[in-house]
C-alpha cells in the first residue's frame, strides 16, 4: 500500500454518505439507490400503513400486537445486507421493543413493497428472493400505476401467491385478514 493510499470505505460507510434524498440499500453485496418516492407511490404506502396501524398495532378495532414501520434498515446481516422495504410488520411477540438505533435486526413477518419504474424490477427480482431467503413469512407488492396488490405467503423456501386484487376491490388479506382495506383508498384518483 503506498503512502498516498486511503482505505475504501465499506459498502455501509457508501451507503451512510449517500446525500440527502437518496435511499440506499446492500442486496447481494451491491449498492443500490434510489431517490424518494412519487406522490402515487407515497400516498399508496402511507395510507396502506393508515389504514393497518390501527387495528394492529394500536388495538383500535383488531387485534394488535403489531409494529408496522415505515421503511425501516433491515440489518439481515450486519452492516452486510441492509434492506429497506416501503413497510414492514413485525408481531410483537417477535420483536418486543423498536430498537433504540435505525437497524432492524429481528426478520419482519411482513413486508410490503410499492413499485415504482425504477424500482419494479428489483423489488421483484432481487428483494423478494432475499426476504424469501431470510424467511420473511408474507409479501405483499403494491402498483399505484396499475391500481393492483398482490399478496404472497412463504412456503419452504418459496413464495406462494395468495391473491392478486385490482382497483377498488376489498380485501382481507394474511395476515391482516382482521380488517378489510378498500383498494381505491390506496390510489391517487383525481
Amino acid at each position: 500500500m503506498s503512502a498516498h493510499s486511503q482505505p475504501q470505505p465499506t459498502l455501509y460507510e457508501q451507503l451512510e454518505a449517500l446525500p440527502k434524498g437518496l435511499t440506499g440499500e446492500i442486496l447481494n453485496g451491491q449498492l443500490y439507490t434510489q431517490p424518494r418516492p412519487s406522490g402515487p407511490h407515497g400516498l399508496a404506502g402511507s395510507v396502506l400503513g393508515m389504514r393497518l396501524g390501527p387495528p394492529f398495532q394500536f388495538g383500535e378495532n383488531g387485534p394488535g400486537g403489531w409494529w408496522i414501520i415505515d421503511e425501516p434498515e433491515l440489518h439481515f446481516i450486519g452492516n452486510t445486507e441492509v434492506d429497506v422495504p416501503d413497510l414492514a410488520g413485525w408481531r410483537r411477540s417477535r420483536l418486543p421493543r423498536i430498537p433504540k438505533d435505525h437497524r432492524y435486526q429481528v426478520v419482519p413477518d411482513w413486508v410490503c413493497e410499492v413499485l415504482s419504474p425504477s424500482t419494479e424490477s428489483k423489488d421483484r427480482q432481487v428483494k423478494m428472493p432475499i426476504y424469501a431467503h431470510f424467511r420473511v413469512a408474507y409479501a405483499w407488492l403494491i402498483d399505484p400505476r396499475a391500481h393492483t396488490l398482490e399478496a404472497y405467503a412463504l412456503e419452504g423456501d418459496a413464495w406462494r401467491e395468495i391473491g392478486r386484487f385490482a382497483g377498488g376491490a376489498r380485501v382481507s388479506l394474511v395476515p391482516f385478514e382482521a380488517v378489510t382495506i378498500n383498494l381505491d383508498d390506496l390510489w391517487a384518483l383525481t
